[in-house]
């Protein structure tokens, strides 16, 4: 095995020994309070304030696809998560899991993409740990992240304040993080590359907030794409809400992709995509609040909160018939973050 590989050796550390890790990735996010390599972090908090707190562990493949990689995944994905709660992100930790014989080009370009994911998301990794298993217990690499955040405000998100008569907003097109991965997996060409949307939506819901738009409830749209956040909603707030299918935007090429290998896009995973669920008397405002940003720019109106019965999501389609938008029995896109 080549000097350019992750290598087993003395203590299960080899190459990543502490002078690795604080050259080359302690180095690579500031130090701060990475500097010394503590067991855990102390951090201020602001009096009056509260936490949210998320985990999430990403195993895609492949490592690396059209619009990113795992690394600025897992921070997206965790910083995505904060946000969801109305909580502005602060704080990382970062677990690395690496299969032996991982090219160390692959591994610095997935570090180098977390440090500007990041900076971009205003977060800083302050605690985490490596971790080097044999060839062919890896995959590669798996990425462990938990997330610290601050609720700033007094709004309280979660589905129990959804009610009949809110709507329904979107931030966007949907589909393409699942059918970039999916088109590098199976070897589809299109005249330009699908390329993932994975993006960290914290500033998009952060000026909503500061605006004071009353949001009851938001999700994002990872795993199980958007049918699967509509009926997490409806069964945990016990209401029924129905879409129509002629206002979720669905670019082309995603279209295509998902009649080629037989997916619904409505249940394909995104990873800069989300809803959130407010009253009708807010919904022009927080449109106009949403187009300000590059991640809102199509963000569109898409359904209504109509009941609070029995838990159900239905679906308007293009031909004007109704049917049940439920969930999959299992999972449609294995291993897409």
């Amino acid at each position: 095995m080549n000097s350019n590989t992750i290598q087993l050796g003395h203590g299960g550390g080899g190459l990543l020994s502490r002078e690795l890790i604080q050259n080359e990735i302690v180095s690579r996010f500031g130090g701060g309070a990475l500097k010394g390599l503590p067991d855990g972090a102390t951090l201020p908090m602001p009096a009056g304030r509260s936490l949210a707190f998320t985990t999430d562990s990403y195993v895609v493949q492949p490592l690396e696809f059209p619009g990113g990689n795992i690394g600025d995944l897992a921070v997206h994905g965790t910083v995505n998560d904060l946000a969801m709660c109305g909580a502005r992100p602060k704080w990382l930790s970062a677990g690395f899991i690496i299969e032996e014989g991982l090219p160390m080009e692959t591994l610095w370009r997935v570090v180098q993409s977390m440090r500007k994911a990041a900076d971009e998301a205003g977060v800083q990794l302050v605690t985490g740990d490596t971790k080097v298993v044999d060839k062919g217990k890896g995959d590669g690499l798996f990425i462990n992240t938990a997330g610290v955040g601050i609720v700033e405000h007094n709004i309280a998100v979660h589905p129990a304040h959804v009610q009949p008569g809110d709507v329904i907003l979107l931030n966007g097109d949907v589909g393409r993080h699942g059918m970039a991965i999916m088109s590098v997996r199976e070897g589809l060409e299109f005249e330009s590359a699908i390329e993932s949307d994975c993006a960290p939506l914290a500033s998009l819901v952060m000026a909503m907030l500061d605006a004071g738009i009353e949001i009851h409830c938001m999700r994002d749209l990872t795993r199980g794409g958007l049918a699967a956040a509509l009926n997490e909603i409806a069964d945990a707030a016990h209401v029924q809400i129905a879409i129509d299918e002629t206002s979720v935007p669905v670019r082309d090429d995603v279209h295509g992709a998902c009649e080629i290998l037989g997916f619904d896009p409505l249940y394909v995973a995104n990873e800069g995509r989300f809803i959130a669920i407010i009253p009708a008397r807010d919904l022009t405002n927080a449109l106009a609040i949403m187009h300000r940003y590059p991640l809102g720019e199509g963000a569109c109106f898409i359904g209504t909160v109509t009941g609070d019965t029995e838990p159900l999501v239905t679906l308007k389609s293009r031909i004007g018939t109704s049917r049940i938008l439920d969930l999959l029995s299992g999972e449609q896109l294995p291993r897409i973050c």
